[in-house]
Parts: structure tokens; C-alpha cells; sequence
């Protein structure tokens, strides 16, 4: 029997009661809608069996054979992320590209920044909302609507936004889910210029903020209790320090007072953890680091229903975060091996992270997948592996930690993470190079502190390296 075709699948509308796993998100805050590409139907029945069986530790399902009647085709129950960053956007729940009109593998990079109409009525029909257009570049491009289709897979959303950068994406996110009037809480150790954005920047527009300890909950629920909070806003894991936030309990207490939750996830990947599925309702990451995976391209993007997709767009229309389409086509490329670069990440962090943890000139090792880390119970539940960044503490001052990094052959002293090239630094100079001590306490950095991002080398390589580096202190 010949099998089912791939255009007979698309026709097929997913069940009601599937239609709704694809809204995980929970807050009382906004109405579910399900607004995808009219032709992903296919991608639509993929990443819902994915987020159907999104218990991560488990493996996929082996594939089953439909029947009906006259023709037999496999079907796989649930997409892994490996296939869905592959072909989402692309093979499966083709989109852009059909506009663009090609039959090649490769995604186009499609530069025109304006896109033109058949005739008035062509228009019209745009405007009315019966005809898809990209009409113009800086709110919607064939290239990067692959990619954000592609993230949204990966993420288990409605909609993503892709934008120039990971700040401008958490801009535009603040800006549209948080009115003036309106109250922001937020981590004392989330991203730096998130932080100063929250409480320098809101305040002028009228926005409250308040700042607690990531694992304080009691206080967390007090100022829920007090108040009327817009938004929770967290890094998980955070940097440098690898804090991982309780995302489950944390959206159910403040689903509970209406408030919106916004994770990003940036340090651990879509492949290590969905937000989304854990009751977030706004997933953001630096696409910088592991989905571009190879320092060459800068941006951002934010996941969450198609709901708060649009009003955070819209901001992102006014500020011009547009990203540039052949960045857009890097982090497609890129995204393509993410599964196999994180991969390698984890196990490489993990197993130094445990080397470290024994040396004798180790003070301390943050990570949280060693079973000693206090954060190493939550971040279990609720990721799959725990990302190539481990920070650790060597028994030396801010000079003797110098000569380390400065003694290592393979990293670069350099900021960021992610990539295929492992990177070191110190914070304490990197980015606390003249800070107060009582500035540096308050953010958790000591003067002996390391941050390494462990690329994609050879374990045994970068252990030599870092084992004979340790011998100059």
C-alpha cells in the first residue's frame, strides 16, 4: 500500500482535547488561543505528543502504524527535540517558506525588506486578515518566521517573537505585559541589566518593583499577598552562581493572584528545560549563546501564547528590535545541531564538575548537577541536564585565581557561553573589576571565583588543561 502523503496529513485537524495540551500555560491573566500557521498541522500533531509525553526523563515512544483501512503509514507518537530542531518550521509545518515558493533544503535567507500585493483587492484581503502577507521587513520576514516557528516547537508554544538581541527582548517583554501602575517582582540575582532595567527604568515609568532571594518563597507569597503583582520575573539557572528556581511552585502561587510568570532560561536551553510546560508563561533566551552555539550572531526571542506573542510584538514593532534575516538564518543552522552541541556541554560540565569537586585546591563547585548542590533537587525535576557552565571557587586570592585562568591554553578569556569554543572568566574582573567588596558580597562573587563554559572539546583535553593550570597556584 502506498503511504498516507504528506499533504493528507495536513488536512488532518487535531481532536479538541489534543488542541488543548498545546496551551500549557496557566495564568488566569489572558485567554488561551491556538493561532499557529493554518499548514503545521503536521508540526501541530508532532509537538503536541511531544508535550503530551513531556516527562523529559523519558525516552520517545517507538513509532506506531496507523490503519485505515486502505492505507498503513508510521507514525511517530511523540517528536524528540532532535527531530524538531531539524525540520519544525521547515519540512514539518512548512510556512515561510511555501510563501517564498522553493523546494530547497536550506532555508532562504530572504533580504527584501518589503513584500508586495497582486492588486488593490490582494490588499484588502491582507488587511482584512483573509491573505498572509510579511508586508514589511521590520515586523515579520520569511526567514525569521522559520526560526521563531522552529523555537516554538522546541518550546512547546503558541507563538515566539525573535528579536536583535536577548535585551531587547526582555525590554519588549516588559514593557507590553506590564502597565504603568503596574508591579514587577523579581530575583536579586537575575541578569544584571535586566535587574537595573526592573528597578532604574520601570520606576520612571510608574512601575513598581520588588526584589526577593530566588528561594524565598515565604516572602514571595507575602508580597503577593500585599500587593497586586503584574509579573514574577527569574533566571533559571541563574549566572554565575547556577540558582535554579522552583518554576512549578512558583507559578502556582502566583497563578493564584492572577500574576504572570516570566523565566529565562537562557543558561539551561530548550533541550534541558521547557518553562512553558512547568507553568511559566513566558519563556525567554539570549539566542546568542546555545541556539546560535557558535559566537557569531547576536539576538533573542520570547515564547508564550499566541495572546501575549502579539501585544509583546507590538512594543517590539515601536522599538525596531528586528532581527536581520541572515542572523535569523545562523541560529536556524544553528539550532539544527543544538540537541547534539548541549549534549556534549552536560556531560563534559558534569563530569568536571565532579573532578573539580575532589581537587584538593577547590574551594567550591556551583553546579547543579552534582547531588551535593542545594539546588541540585529542583533543578532534577524539572530539567533533563544541567548546561556547560560551571563556576567554582579555587583556595587562592584575586592575583593566584588570575594566574590560573591565565595559565589555561584552551579557553578564551571572554564573556558569553554556549558555543562550541569553551570560554573562562573571572568575575570578579570581568565584571566586577572595580565593584566594592560589599557590592560583590551582595551578588555572591568572590575574588577566587571562576566561571567556565565548557564547549564542545574533547573532555580529556580540557581536564589536562585545567589540572595542570591549577599547579601554578
Amino acid at each position: 500500500m502506498a503511504p498516507l502523503s504528506t499533504t493528507t496529513l495536513l488536512k488532518t485537524p487535531l481532536p479538541r482535547h489534543q488542541r488543548r495540551l498545546l496551551q500549557p500555560l496557566s495564568s488566569p491573566k489572558h485567554k488561551r488561543v491556538t493561532a499557529l500557521c493554518p499548514a503545521t498541522e503536521l508540526l501541530q500533531e508532532l509537538v503536541v505528543a511531544a508535550a503530551a509525553g513531556d516527562d523529559a526523563h523519558q525516552p520517545p515512544e517507538k513509532h506506531k502504524v496507523q490503519d485505515d483501512g486502505a492505507h498503513a503509514t508510521a507514525v511517530p507518537r511523540r517528536a524528540s527535540d532532535e527531530t524538531l530542531a531539524v525540520h519544525a518550521g521547515e519540512k514539518l509545518g512548512k510556512c515561510a517558506t511555501d510563501v517564498v515558493g522553493t523546494d530547497s533544503i536550506a532555508t532562504p535567507i530572504v533580504s527584501g525588506t518589503t513584500h508586495w500585493f497582486k492588486s488593490s483587492e490582494d490588499l484588502v484581503a491582507f488587511k482584512e486578515g483573509r491573505r498572509h502577507s510579511f508586508e514589511y521587513g521590520r515586523y515579520s520576514n520569511p526567514t525569521v518566521k522559520v526560526l521563531e516557528d522552529k523555537i516554538s516547537a522546541l518550546e512547546r508554544a503558541e507563538a515566539t517573537l525573535v528579536t536583535s538581541s536577548g535585551m531587547n527582548a526582555i525590554v519588549a517583554t516588559l514593557l507590553a505585559l506590564v502597565p504603568p501602575g503596574g508591579h514587577v517582582v523579581t530575583t536579586t540575582d537575575c541578569y544584571s541589566e535586566a535587574r537595573a532595567f526592573i528597578g532604574d527604568r520601570l520606576s520612571k515609568m510608574g512601575i513598581r518593583s520588588t526584589f526577593i532571594d530566588l528561594d524565598d518563597m515565604e516572602s514571595l507569597e507575602a508580597v503577593l499577598d500585599q500587593s497586586n503583582v503584574t509579573l514574577f520575573y527569574a533566571d533559571s539557572p541563574t549566572n554565575p552562581l547556577l540558582k535554579c528556581l522552583d518554576i512549578r511552585r512558583v507559578a502556582e502561587l502566583c497563578h493564584r493572584k492572577g500574576a504572570l510568570v516570566c523565566i529565562d532560561s537562557t543558561l539551561a536551553s530548550p533541550i534541558n528545560q521547557k518553562p512553558l510546560t512547568l507553568g511559566a508563561d513566558v519563556v525567554l533566551h539570549s539566542a546568542t549563546k546555545y541556539m546560535a552555539g557558535h559566537h557569531d550572531v547576536i539576538a533573542g526571542c520570547v515564547s508564550s501564547s499566541e495572546a501575549l506573542i502579539s501585544k509583546i510584538r507590538a512594543w517590539h514593532h515601536d522599538l525596531g528590535g528586528a532581527i536581520n534575516p541572515n542572523a535569523a538564518y545562523m541560529i536556524i543552522r544553528g539550532l539544527k545541531t543544538m540537541a547534539l552541541r548541549v549534549e556534549a556541554h552536560n556531560r563534559t560540565a558534569l563530569d568536571m564538575a565532579r573532578l573539580l569537586e575532589g581537587h584538593p585546591k577547590i574551594e567550591r563547585v556551583h553546579y547543579p548537577g552534582l547531588e551535593s548542590n542545594p539546588w541540585h533537587k529542583v533543578a532534577k525535576s524539572q530539567m533533563t541536564g544541567y548546561g556547560g557552565v560551571v563556576s567554582f571557587e579555587v583556595k587562592s586570592d584575586l592575583r593566584g585565581t588570575m594566574r590560573f585562568v591565565d595559565a589555561l591554553e584552551i579557553p578564551f578569556i571572554a564573556t558569553s557561553l554556549g558555543g562550541c569554543e569553551s570560554l573562562v572568566q573571572q568575575p570578579a574582573v570581568m565584571s566586577f573589576w572595580g565593584k566594592s567588596d560589599e557590592e560583590k558580597a551582595k551578588s555572591g562573587i568572590k575574588d577566587s571565583m571562576v566561571r567556565f563554559s565548557f564547549g564542545i572539546e574533547k573532555f580529556e583535553d580540557l581536564r589536562d588543561d585545567i589540572l595542570q593550570a591549577l599547579e601554578k597556584i
